[in-house]
């Protein structure tokens, strides 16, 4: 569930950081006291470096620092998704096609609120996942999913490092 400061800090916040050339992957907001705001960010080919995090981070503070929608104390969290992501967009589970995941519905679906398989990619609106044990490939309507993460897999691990040479490789090139 959504509350109305984490809608007003995305808004406040989404636009700088797809202007610094990410993607927001998830932001949360957690704690009374001291409150965290946990803002998870990756390039547009999925990766993000300690540096990539600092950059946003400092972009981010500078915001929150002049709009100041934060009455109470709070601390600033800037990370990526990790190898083990969380699945918030439609996108993340066509990107991620043929890797493991565990899906949580708002509602149960033929009685089953948890799912777990190897993602096989989306139809429209619908995330596709290949279950153990069916023949075939279920169709889970996005808008019924309340989360999603990627099980850490050697695959997952493998294709991770894959994917973070060939961007490294792409930054290497470009300089």
């Amino acid at each position: 569930m959504v509350t109305p400061l984490e809608t007003k800090l995305e808004a406040l916040i989404a636009p700088i950081v797809e202007a610094t050339g990410f993607e927001l992957v998830r932001l949360r907001l957690t704690g009374s006291q001291t409150k965290t705001v946990q803002i998870m960010a990756e390039r547009p080919d999925g990766t993000m470096t300690a540096e990539n995090c600092a950059t946003l981070s400092r972009a981010i503070s500078a915001m929150l620092e002049e709009a100041d929608p934060i009455s109470d104390k709070y601390i600033l969290e800037v990370s990526s998704p990790g190898i083990d992501r969380p699945l918030t967009r439609l996108k993340d589970y066509e990107r991620w096609e043929g890797f493991e995941a565990k899906i949580e519905l708002r509602q149960a679906v033929e009685n089953q609120k948890r799912f777990r398989g190897i993602l096989a990619g989306i139809e429209g609106e619908d995330v596709c996942i290949d279950l153990e044990g069916e023949e075939d490939t279920a169709l889970i309507p996005y808008s019924l999913i309340s989360s999603g993460k990627l099980l850490l897999t050697d695959e997952l691990v493998t294709e991770s490092l894959r994917r973070a040479k060939a961007a490294g490789k792409e930054v290497d090139d470009g300089e």
